[in-house]
């Protein structure tokens, strides 16, 4: 039987100081991607993964760098055994190594762009704590309410999106502080079982990123976005993107707009549930948030995601 991949890509918040160090130890090809993009980028990779403390390596402009580059990485490891994707999705920023495995952003391309968007998106959140010193928009998880009913009170709250669809259980809304106080208490009035600030610089994926939306745009204005050769889900739409050029305008309302995360794992469910290859999913680059997402999901049963970000687990797939 024929065996087919989707490469699931992480978000910002997946980093660890010496993420993928034995998957390079292992596997010359992911050392190789890295030098490749340190050359790209600039600056040294293996002293920004491996050797960056955790505050600083968290910040957007250090993190989304890092994880872009890890997650590349490995895909580079898992290329050499001749796994390759035949559907990419990534949450957030894991969308800019989808983009590039889809071959809609040369490898080039995706690493210039992604150190622009960390620095972009970096200093739009600095100026924003300076705005509102000691009331600092952000973000929150609201847990054991159904995404419908966390959309309704973040309408109801004011100042506050959802701005990440995980999961029928789990919603992340995005804010000001007082929207955000304003949309807990509702929240708990409905009967969420909990409601967690998250440590984030920003209130990422909310009208609230307007300024770095616009100064996106600027910075990709002059980028090639082609039409993708392999299947891609996209986060602002939650469905299969075919036209670069859409995709490139996505890629800016990207910043502003929620991350339709659950109905993009349900265009994937359909893609594997009717086709008759053996399917494997695996996430691509460090962390498992994304193969815990899934387990949420009616395809979990049986299809597992796998989280793939060490030369073991690399070493075990066929």
């Amino acid at each position: 039987m024929e065996k087919k991949y989707a490469f699931l890509f992480p978000g910002q918040g997946a980093q660890t100081q010496g993420m993928i160090k034995d998957v390079c130890d292992s596997y010359p090809q992911a050392r190789k991607c890295l030098d490749s993009i340190s050359e790209i980028a600039g600056e040294d990779m293996v002293k920004l993964l491996w050797e960056t403390e955790a505050a600083e390596l968290a910040r957007s402009d250090r993190s989304q760098l890092a994880i872009t580059a890890a997650s590349l990485a490995v895909a580079a490891a898992l290329k050499s055994k001749g796994v390759e994707p035949s559907v990419c999705a990534g949450f957030s920023l894991g969308e800019f190594p989808a983009l590039c495995m889809s071959g809609v952003l040369s490898f080039e391309d995706t690493i210039r762009v992604v150190k622009r968007r960390g620095q972009i998106m970096q200093s739009v959140c600095e100026d924003i704590a300076r705005c509102n010193a000691g009331n600092p928009p952000g973000m929150a998880a609201v847990v054991g309410l159904a995404p419908e009913k966390v959309v309704e009170i973040a309408n109801a709250a004011g100042g506050v999106y959802a701005a990440n669809m995980n999961s029928a259980r789990q919603t992340v809304v995005a804010g000001t502080a007082k929207g955000l106080e304003k949309a807990e208490e509702l929240c708990k009035q409905a009967g969420a079982r909990r409601f967690v600030r998250l440590a984030v610089a920003g209130p990422f994926h909310s009208p609230l990123m307007q300024l770095a939306a616009d100064e996106f745009e600027k910075a990709i204005s002059n980028v090639q976005f082609n039409n993708p050769v392999v299947t891609l889900l996209s986060n602002v739409t939650g469905e299969k993107a075919t036209s670069g050029k859409e995709i490139k305008k996505n890629a800016v309302l990207h910043l502003t707009n929620p991350v339709l995360w659950t109905a993009e794992e349900t265009v994937l469910g359909g893609i594997v549930g009717n086709d008759s290859a053996e399917w494997n999913i695996l996430e691509v680059g460090p962390g498992k948030v994304l193969s815990g997402l899934w387990r949420d999901t009616e395809f979990a049963e049986k299809w597992a995601a796998v989280p793939v970000n060490t030369a073991d687990s690399i070493t075990s797939i066929e």
